[in-house]
């Protein structure tokens, strides 16, 4: 299913439809659908696919060369011949599009960078040369995110200020889970992208005509799954020491989420461990996160880690752990602790979501809060209380407390909310203020009336799935 991606094609697009030549940059994590959309988009256009591989330099520039063989002489089989240096190579693809628009797509490049490092510079030296006076479409695709901003992006790399659009391709929004489960309720839906994420070819696994659980079981926790092993697969590819960092990840997923911490369970000394964390957060696989009031981010000692990819969350949180029994055959056992957990679970992600709900409503306009953009987003805490969501900007600012229960929400989450919030308040100095609930199971009457008369915003796993506009709020103390 090729879902969600229209913004990419049109800048893709309008690329192709340019004058002059272009050089776009693709980046993004293994099995977002890089590799679809760009295929998508070159399918009825004269292009040539090539795609790196973890080989000797040799190997890569004669696969390369006969890659663009096939493609001027597409009777004639092999080339025959290798090129002997990825200067001529790359100068060739010239010729390809002298006169007429040709699209090159080098996938994986990061591979080819770290056969030979040299790449990004004898690259730009070509551009500069010769490519840039064509119509070719060149477009370096890459999944190490980390790499790709460094030899490509970054303002000291050989390429920085060659490239004319990039794009970062992210995992698909809550919204785009509707088309692959259409049969599930808005509940459902949230649960299943709790447990997948935005990963297209994970989403593909799970059967909508199934009840989440059953997929759950037959489709992650049996071993003869494509899931089963995944996260194995992912971190082989992008690592070279996996044993190391499956030990910090699953820390994180069992709650040990500060530096302290995941060095006393993994065993492993500070310095490594922060140089792997660094490494992780590179990957997007980990993010490190502050309370949303402090000034200095970066500097702050009340940081804490999360997994920033939810399969993998729930992998190492409910898979890793038990390899041995469900290697055994006892996948019934597991997937009864899936099921008792699965709310406890999914209650981090769902703040996750509502914190996205909110920066998308603010985008649109449809926050009536004083600021076209909150300036910060996240989570407050202070080690004694903890506020699941804070949205300031100047001195308005938006909180909000998220609960995946299975009862409704009543007032007395509500004035938790407002008594928690008080402090922060005074301190961060805020004139306007507005409060916001999250709730799986709904509301009770009572808040419903309170919401109406104060104002207060009150958001189901309906509203996280829409884009209607939020109206109704208004200023409270």
């Amino acid at each position: 299913m090729f879902i969600d991606r229209e913004a990419e094609l049109t800048l893709l697009q309008q690329a192709w439809s340019s004058p002059r030549a272009e050089l776009i940059v693709v980046y993004g994590r293994r099995r977002v659908g890089k590799t679809a959309l760009l295929r998508a988009f070159c399918a009825d256009r004269p292009h040539m696919f090539w795609v790196a591989s973890l080989n000797s330099d040799a190997i890569l520039r004669q696969s390369f060369t006969d890659a663009l063989w096939q493609t001027t002489h597409p009777q004639n089989g092999e080339a025959g011949f290798t090129y002997e240096r990825w200067e001529r190579a790359f100068q060739a693809l010239a010729d390809l599009a002298a006169d007429q628009r040709h699209i090159v797509i080098l996938d994986e490049f990061p591979y080819l960078v770290s056969t030979d490092p040299s790449i990004p510079s004898v690259l730009q030296k070509v551009w500069d040369e010769r490519l840039q006076h064509t119509r070719l479409m060149l477009i370096l695709c890459g999944s190490h995110i980390g790499m790709m901003e460094r030899e490509v992006l970054a303002y000291r790399a050989p390429l920085y200020g060659r490239r004319t659009g990039q794009i970062q391709l992210r995992p698909l929004p809550l919204r785009a889970v509707n088309a692959f489960f259409p049969e599930y309720d808005a509940v459902g839906q949230v649960a299943v992208y709790a447990i997948l994420g935005g990963i297209p070819t994970y989403l593909t696994q799970f059967d909508g005509g199934q009840p989440l659980l059953t997929n759950v079981a037959q489709r992650i926790l049996d071993p003869a799954s494509y899931l089963y092993q995944e996260p194995y697969f992912l971190l082989r590819e992008e690592l070279q020491e996996p044993r190391n960092y499956f030990a910090i990840l699953q820390a994180i997923a069992r709650g040990r989420t500060q530096l302290n911490e995941i060095v006393q369970i993994t065993g492993m000394e500070r310095g490594p461990v922060s140089r792997y964390l660094a490494i992780l957060q590179d990957l997007r696989l980990v993010e490190r996160r502050v309370p949303v009031t402090e000034p200095q981010p970066d500097k702050s000692r009340k940081g804490i880690y999360r997994l920033r990819d939810p399969f993998l969350s729930f992998w190492f949180r409910f898979v890793a752990p038990h390899i041995s029994t469900l290697e055994s055959g006892h996948t019934a056992s597991i997937a009864q602790l899936v099921e008792d957990d699965l709310s406890m679970f999914i209650g981090p992600i769902f703040e996750d979501l509502c914190r996205d709900w909110v920066i998308e409503q603010a985008a649109l306009g449809n926050l009536p809060l004083g600021w076209p953009m909150p300036e910060r987003v996240g989570a407050w805490w202070d080690g004694q209380e903890e506020i699941d969501l804070v949205a300031a900007g100047g001195d308005s600012a938006l909180v909000g407390e998220c609960k995946w229960t299975g009862w409704p929400v009543g007032t007395n989450i509500l004035d938790d909310l407002k008594r928690k919030a008080h402090p922060l308040i005074r301190s961060a100095g805020w004139r306007s203020i507005h409060y916001a609930l999250f709730a799986r199971a709904g509301f009770t009457p009572a808040l419903e009336a309170q919401a109406k008369e104060e104002g207060v915003l009150l958001v189901s796993p309906a509203d996280l799935l829409s884009l209607h506009s939020v109206r109704g709020l208004a200023r409270s103390g």
